[in-house]
């Protein structure tokens, strides 16, 4: 299993299954890893999850409230607030 510092690379990097799918691995052994849930948060986001996206946020912030989390979904929250759907829609 790779490290988190080679899987946020892997994240900048685009390489959005690969990554999801080990960070979630990685959580499942390392469940007190606030940074891990922000990574996944990051890496649902990617991907357009926003309901996992918030919601991994939400145990980063839980395990860590001085983390980076809390910015990440305040910042989510307010683009689904922005986000107007019925654009698509013309």
């Amino acid at each position: 299993m790779k490290e988190l510092s080679e899987l946020k690379n892997d994240l900048q990097e685009g390489k959005l299954q690969e990554v999801l799918s080990q960070l979630e691995e990685y959580v499942a052994l390392h469940k007190d890893s606030a940074e891990a849930y922000f990574l996944l948060g990051n890496a649902y986001r990617k991907m357009e999850n926003w309901e996992m996206a918030l919601n991994n946020y939400q145990v980063s912030m839980d395990l860590d409230p001085e983390g980076p989390a809390e910015m990440a979904y305040n910042a989510t929250i307010e683009v689904l607030e922005f986000f107007n759907k019925d654009m698509y829609n013309q």
